[in-house]
């Protein structure tokens, strides 16, 4: 249970009735820190420890601790953060159902009640990674291919229908719908979450981890997320929270706007090999800046899921007007879309052109309109090589042995042709 010890719990509107919020904007007034000029992620963990506060796992000591997060020093101390929700993908998913299923055994074997065994967050398990392309060149590739999946793994299909019916907060997306990232972008992510609260609702940050590095793809519609192992889904499926490091925040300013002719792809690119040479392993990157408007959704989600390439936790983008077209476009109710916007903007959680820049461990910068189209080095991502010069770097591959850059490539391809 709640303790709300600090007294930020209030009510709000939310266009389709009342319910509670932790107001951020409360431990500032009462002197705890500037949470007005945090980092927006620095702000979602915070509501998240201020939320579940309960003097026994997450204490008030938490809350004052991340309050009071400095900028240039980040306290060296850990956080308990519990995310609202777990996602996860096939291979690593459906070992964790298999523990549920043996926890309800043994509670049976020592006489309890084994329906109690049960997810406390929203969980889904999309089935993407297992499946094998056995048809293609035909029109019924796409269903003639989730059938074979079916035939082939009957067992395991028969176990995961058994789970979605047997536990509360289960869901399965099945094969053929998509890639676990996608999914969860255009169906599952809800941007603000509620859940009953002391005879109403509380509504609170849409957060999840998810069994899949590039989980961080959900980062672009401002939700923090990212990959974790599977026993770290499993305590967080379980009610237990993650316990992290106070993170460093390193801001990443974007201006202007994409040439005609540039793509998501380019800048893409340009992002990975500047955030590499910089260092984020480890750290939050956030990014801010007036090009943010000039970005599409689906822009901000490739940027977002490179967070493995660069090395981040993960590269988060504040919510703002474009997140909710997107929202709007991908078929969220009118009523979600109204609560999305008046929870962020009642939090200091939603970013306009306007926004004062938060106070960030260290930046970097970026315009948009200095990106130039690029190819992406042989082996790694942060190779890029600018398309102006690939005739160059094509003359030096015939003469010049392997490198980091690929060198040699052309040469060994020559050859191999005789």
């Amino acid at each position: 249970m709640t303790k709300n010890s600090l007294g930020a719990r209030a009510t709000f509107d939310t266009g389709s009735g009342e319910a509670f919020i932790y107001r951020l904007d409360k431990l500032e007034k009462d002197g705890l820190g500037p949470i007005s000029s945090l980092p927006f992620s620095i702000k979602i963990l915070l509501e998240a420890v201020l939320r579940e506060e309960d003097g026994y796992i997450v204490n008030e000591e938490d809350v004052v601790k991340l309050a009071k997060w400095n900028a240039a020093a980040p306290a060296d101390d850990e956080i308990p953060f519990k995310p609202a929700r777990v996602i996860l993908q096939d291979f690593t998913g459906v070992p964790a159902v298999v523990d549920l299923a043996a926890m309800r055994s043994a509670m049976a074997r020592m006489g309890g009640d084994p329906q109690k065994i049960n997810p406390i967050v929203p969980v889904n398990l999309v089935i993407d990674h297992s499946v094998q392309v056995d048809v293609f060149g035909q029109s019924l590739a796409l269903e003639r291919n989730a059938e074979i999946e079916f035939e082939r793994n009957g067992e395991r299909y028969e176990f995961l229908r058994w789970g979605q019916k047997a536990f509360d907060n289960f869901s399965v997306v099945p094969p053929s719908s998509g890639i676990v990232h996608q999914v969860n972008l255009e169906y599952i992510a809800r941007g603000v979450w509620t859940r009953p609260e002391d005879g109403g609702i509380v509504a609170y940050p849409d957060t999840l981890v998810g069994t899949d590095s590039h989980t961080t793809m959900i980062n672009g519609l401002g939700i923090v997320g990212w990959g974790v192992g599977g026993i770290e889904a499993e305590a967080v499926m379980l009610g237990q929270p993650i316990y992290m490091l106070v993170p460093e925040v390193v801001g990443f300013k974007l201006t202007g706007q994409l040439r005609e002719g540039v793509t998501a792809t380019d800048l893409t690119l340009t992002v990975v090999q500047m955030l590499r040479q910089k260092g984020v392993v480890g750290k939050f990157v956030e990014f801010y800046g007036s090009g943010l408007s000039q970005m599409t959704l689906p822009d901000r989600a490739t940027i977002a899921n490179m967070g493995p390439e660069y090395g981040a936790t993960m590269g988060f983008f504040p919510t703002d007007a474009e997140s909710l077209n997107y929202l709007r476009r991908t078929g969220r109710s009118p009523e979600l879309v109204q609560l999305v916007e008046r929870y962020t903007k009642e939090q200091g959680l939603f970013r306009t052109d306007a926004t004062p820049d938060p106070v960030f461990t260290d930046t970097l910068a970026l315009d948009l309109g200095e990106v130039e189209p690029s190819l992406a080095g042989p082996k790694r991502p942060q190779d890029r090589i600018a398309l102006g010069d690939m005739k160059k770097v094509f003359q030096m591959s015939l003469t010049k042995p392997v490198g980091p850059q690929g060198f040699g490539l052309a040469e060994d391809a020559l050859s191999r042709k005789g």
